[in-house]
């Protein structure tokens, strides 16, 4: 089942779009996170049609949110896909189906790869992405900061949001270094016409820098946590905004 987590913009707290994240509903265990089995998928294939399936539904509910919530600019989701996936000789022609067979335009998605992904074959992947920003989809790196990426990476990368790992984000209230850090690569990214997204944030102190420090976009629990369909669509239908509460977590 896919759950999805609320992403809101620091300016107005207004959730500009979410985070489209696979949970397996295991009917003995529960609820298993995608850390339990994703590795397991991507080593024996499986990832590919799970990957597939995860953008299908997606855009099937993006059309009906659209519909039954109308808003300018769209709702955006974001959908992560592995390096196996984008390497795929015919990924963007299946992604472009399911976009006609939907009839969900490619501006309504983001689709996530990790710092790791890219730079095992920045080269193929590049060119993959770049096939997706035709069909409108926008591009995010995830995870930035923790693996070997640097300015030459992200010049060369058809990128339009970079996510700051959430290490660096924890490790603000810590660590007197980190503020400078984290300010470093918001820095960057805005000479190179980026967006920046803070994940995992879970104080209300991380917030607040990191919108002073000028980040656009937060993710994270204190925000809210992933949400299962029906609750997100109840935070669509109350106007998309959410109340920050410290004592969430």
């Amino acid at each position: 089942c896919l759950h999805y987590q609320p992403i809101t913009s620091f300016g107005e707290g207004k959730v500009i779009g979410f985070e489209a994240l696979l949970r397996w509903q295991h009917p003995r265990l529960g609820l298993i996170p995608p850390a339990k089995f994703i590795p397991l998928a991507e080593e024996t294939g499986l990832i590919i049609s799970i990957g597939y399936w995860v953008l299908r539904e997606v855009c099937i509910q993006l059309k009906q949110w659209q519909s039954h919530y109308p808003s300018n600019p769209p709702l955006s989701v974001s959908v992560n896909f592995s390096g196996i996936e984008l390497l795929q000789p015919d990924f963007r022609d299946k992604v472009e189906n399911i976009l006609l067979m939907t009839g969900c335009p490619g501006e309504w998605l983001s689709f996530e790869v990790t710092e790791r992904a890219v730079i095992n074959d920045a080269e193929s992947v590049g060119s993959t992405l770049s096939q997706l920003k035709e069909l409108g989809i926008s591009v995010h790196m995830d995870d930035f900061g923790i693996g070997y990426s640097s300015l030459s990476y992200l010049r060369n990368l058809p990128m339009d949001v970079i996510k700051i790992d959430r290490t660096f984000i924890q490790m603000m209230d810590t660590e007197t270094e980190n503020p400078g850090l984290v300010r470093s690569i918001i820095y960057m990214a805005q000479e190179l016409g980026l967006k920046v997204v803070g994940e995992g944030i879970e104080t209300a102190d991380q917030m607040a820098m990191l919108e002073s420090l000028g980040c656009d976009y937060g993710q994270g629990y204190l925000i809210a946590r992933p949400l299962d369909r029906e609750a997100a669509e109840s935070l669509l239908a109350d106007g998309r905004k959410i109340k920050i509460d410290a004592k969430r977590l």
